[in-house]
């Protein structure tokens, strides 16, 4: 197995939805929000020009980026919190109905080439929990400077 380190969170856009309400359903501390019509803002905290056309929830699931190991990997952490997600699968149905999106999202790390499978067990789930996965995948290490 090829070393790799990756990180993992999951992200909501909606066309409407207070995102404290997403936080409260969920029982996850975001780490970035804004709602539909709010004044956009820059880097900062500062009003820029615009108002957000949709609402945004994202909650990092790993503090800190994970070395895959035999108990660390993508596939491990996707089945935990899929496992701990299940208990919103109402919710997140929700959010789909309503033509929002719900997404696990994994950045990989690597020097060299790997692969990553995903079990048909895993696939059924997220799909079962109306949970898209968007990975992306960089050439070097977050902890390489």
């Amino acid at each position: 197995m090829s070393d790799y380190e990756f990180t993992l969170s999951l992200r909501i856009r909606h066309p409407r939805i207070d995102p404290s309400i997403i936080t409260d359903e969920l029982g996850i501390k975001p780490q970035h929000t804004w709602k539909a019509g709010d004044r956009r803002l820059d880097a900062t905290g500062e009003a820029i020009e615009g108002s957000y056309r949709e609402s945004y929830w994202m909650a990092r699931l790993l503090e800190q980026p994970q070395l895959s190991s035999e108990r660390h990997s993508v596939e491990g952490m996707l089945m935990q919190t899929l496992a701990q997600l299940q208990r919103s699968q109402s919710f997140l149905e929700r959010i789909s109905a309503e033509q929002g999106v719900a997404e696990l999202h994994v950045s990989l790390y690597a020097r060299e080439e790997f692969s990553l499978p995903l079990s048909a067990d895993s696939l059924a789930q997220l799909g079962r929990l109306r949970l898209a996965v968007t990975f992306d995948i960089h050439p070097h290490s977050p902890r390489a400077s």
